[in-house]
């Protein structure tokens, strides 16, 4: 990698090499694997927001590292609101969770078009930074805005990328996370401990599956 590109220091490390030990039984490896394969279809975005989705989840979780196969985000927000899954709870200025999307992301589109003239999926990086800070502080013109508060839907997206990010075993193995271990479970839970199958930083020794 060039300097300044995001390395891990788990380097080598591959979570996926647990499947077979007794970290995972049937269960786990079966969920597990159907996130890795089963990446849902688009059924409930239009296909410009689409677009714009997965512009909007690149700018705020950019996958520099992963320029060919990135860890799928947007089929996982697209599968929920399919679904018509809830977090359980809703701010009471937030319309519900399928409108707050649409309303958000046509938010997005509005303020990229008076700032820069160009749909937010087309703008250069450092454009969509632009665009994302101005939601964030709440300094927008859309109309789509007068009815969603904007630092709000800015938040929550953010929060639900990174989640879903940090649900894929690329994630786990990057930042040396053991995952599930059904049934084995974990045994080192103080400070700086880890298990001998868990991931270890570079300059450890490497891991091993026990």
């Amino acid at each position: 990698m060039n300097d300044g590109e995001f390395a891990s220091p788990y380097r080598g490390y591959d979570v996926l090499h647990k499947q077979d030990t007794p970290s995972w039984n049937e269960q786990t490896r079966k969920v597990i694997l159907e996130r890795l394969q089963q990446v849902p279809p688009r059924r409930f975005f239009t296909a410009e927001e689409w677009l714009l989705l997965e512009a909007l989840c690149e700018s705020l979780l950019p996958q520099p590292d992963r320029p060919t196969d990135p860890v799928p985000i947007a089929p996982w927000i697209d599968d929920r609101l399919h679904r018509g899954e809830r977090p359980g709870f809703r701010y009471a200025d937030m319309p519900s969770d399928d409108v707050a999307w649409r309303k958000g992301l046509r938010g997005i589109e509005e303020e990229s078009r008076m700032l820069f003239g160009q749909s937010f999926a087309a703008l250069a990086p450092d454009e969509k930074d632009e665009v994302l800070r101005r939601i964030c502080r709440g300094e927008v013109r859309g109309q789509a805005w007068s009815a969603l508060p904007p630092a709000r839907f800015f938040y929550a997206a953010l929060k639900e990328v990174i989640a879903i990010y940090y649900a894929h075993p690329a994630a786990w193995s990057e930042i040396g996370f053991g995952g599930p271990a059904s049934p084995r479970g974990y045994v080192r839970l103080g400070m700086n401990e880890v298990d001998p199958w868990e991931g270890r930083e570079q300059s450890e020794s490497k891991a091993s599956d026990g």
